[in-house]
């Protein structure tokens, strides 16, 4: 009963960091999103409505105003999973002779993800402004569908430079707008994409890394110990040859913390992986998440990307992220 409580706990720990991630990763239009909505909707018919005003409310101001809860809840993770790391899997690993290089991995991951996560929250993703406006202008062309020449934002009253899109978080226009990500409380525009790529693809190496140094030494032990050749007494007082369930729930139960962060980081890995994955992809065709969104809604045929102009030169544009005309095509 002891390890059944524990798994389950661990199951709802993972699935509500995975609900977490997806739903607030600063896509709106995410299936995780939508799910949620329709259930607030059908809540909102048997809760009081004081009640689900204050909700409400509590909500707009978390995911809908600037805030550092986000960027404290992702270091307090970080500090969670790096100490779990720290206090057990590297002193185990140690005794067992592993390589320092692969320990120090996530070390050297993690300061430079540091550095990029800095990077992505403190520059400004291209904020459109009265005396910059004549400057993104005329960066981008109008594709006729997206965005309209001529057209208005009706927050900022300025005019609107193709590709950008006035964000409700950060109160103010964006140029080549992505998203808002809650993670690093900002924007990621023209002037952040290349540091919020290589802080996903960090993320994701870190998570990767630590997952595969905890399993490998979780294998070990198991290896040592000679556990697979051994047998155990079942609830019926029979005797059975030790199978997977029942090195998983060993494991589990001798090493708690430590299957419990393996398991995190192995979603984690996942998720973020996946994440980079699709990022690359917008950049190679020279898309936003927006964009690629937003052309999801239109009809079959309704729109062409017309700001693509090769792989070399898309990755040369997210690099050094156009401010001029863009240069005719031949």
């Amino acid at each position: 009963m002891d390890f059944l409580v524990l798994f389950l706990l661990y199951v709802t720990l993972v699935l509500l960091t995975i609900l977490l991630v997806c739903l607030y990763s600063g896509r709106k239009q995410s299936w995780p999103s939508r799910t949620v909505d329709r259930l607030a909707q059908v809540l909102s018919r048997v809760v009081p409505t004081q009640v689900h005003g204050a909700a409400q409310g509590v909500l707009h101001h978390l995911f809908h105003t600037r805030h550092c809860l986000f960027v404290a809840l992702h270091l307090a993770l970080e500090v969670l999973v790096y100490g779990e790391y720290t206090w057990e899997v590297f002193g185990y690993c140690q005794e067992l002779e592993f390589g320092l290089p692969l320990l120090l991995l996530p070390y050297l991951l993690l300061t430079v993800n540091v550095a990029f996560f800095v990077l992505c929250s403190k520059t400004d993703p291209g904020t459109v402004t009265k005396p910059n406006q004549p400057l993104f202008l005329h960066a981008y062309t109008y594709d006729g569908v997206m965005f309209e020449r001529g057209a208005k934002c009706a927050t900022c009253s300025l005019r609107k430079p193709a590709r950008s899109k006035h964000c409700g978080v950060c109160g103010a226009c964006v140029h080549r707008f992505d998203h808002h990500c809650v993670w690093v409380n900002n924007c990621i525009g023209a002037f952040n994409t290349r540091y919020f790529l290589i802080y996903l693809l960090t993320l994701s190496a870190m998570a990767t890394a630590i997952a595969v140094v905890t399993a490998a030494f979780l294998v070990r032990v198991v290896s040592l110990s000679n556990l697979m050749l051994g047998y155990y007494t079942d609830d019926q007082g029979q005797e059975r040859p030790v199978d997977a369930v029942f090195v998983i729930q060993h494991l589990f139960l001798t090493f708690p913390r430590m299957v419990f962060m393996l398991g995190f980081v192995v979603v984690l890995a996942l998720i973020l992986g996946s994440y980079f994955c699709f990022g690359l992809y917008l950049v190679l065709t020279n898309q936003t998440s927006y964009e690629w969104f937003k052309s999801r809604r239109l009809k079959t045929g309704a729109y062409t990307n017309i700001y693509s102009r090769g792989v070399w030169a898309n990755l040369v544009e997210i690099a050094k992220p156009l401010t001029s005309p863009e240069p005719k095509r031949r």
